[in-house]
């Protein structure tokens, strides 16, 4: 396990706007509750809680990573009528201590759904 700090900073903040994903013309998830977590000079990745996800979309797969800062990553696709979007969305469902924050949250690739939006919350 590798601890964040100057050489490769890790942050995780509350985003104040609303995150929508969708897929396949769907929303599969919508949160005002969002986390947008900020690592060393890789773009920043908006994790929702896996409360605000249309679950039913999701299918969980064998596939796993690893990252040293964060833990081990698990993925599902998504399946929304006839389109499948395969290791779509990945969580860290035991994050290291240091990212806690995002146990429980679901990230997504921008270029495996059709959009994610993200609107000035109202």
């Amino acid at each position: 396990m590798k601890i964040p700090g100057p050489g490769h900073p890790i942050t995780i903040i509350p985003n104040p706007n609303r995150i929508r994903v969708v897929f396949a013309g769907r929303v599969v998830a919508e949160t005002a509750s969002a986390l947008t977590l900020a690592e060393a000079k890789l773009p920043a990745v908006h994790y929702i809680p896996r409360a605000d996800a249309d679950m039913t979309a999701f299918e969980r797969t064998a596939h796993t990573t690893h990252c040293p800062y964060k833990g081990d990553a698990t993925y599902y696709s998504l399946r929304v009528g006839d389109r499948i979007a395969i290791n779509a969305v990945w969580t860290y469902e035991t994050p290291y201590p240091a990212v806690a924050a995002i146990r429980e949250y679901l990230a997504f690739y921008p270029e495996r759904v059709d959009c994610i939006e993200e609107h000035a919350a109202t």
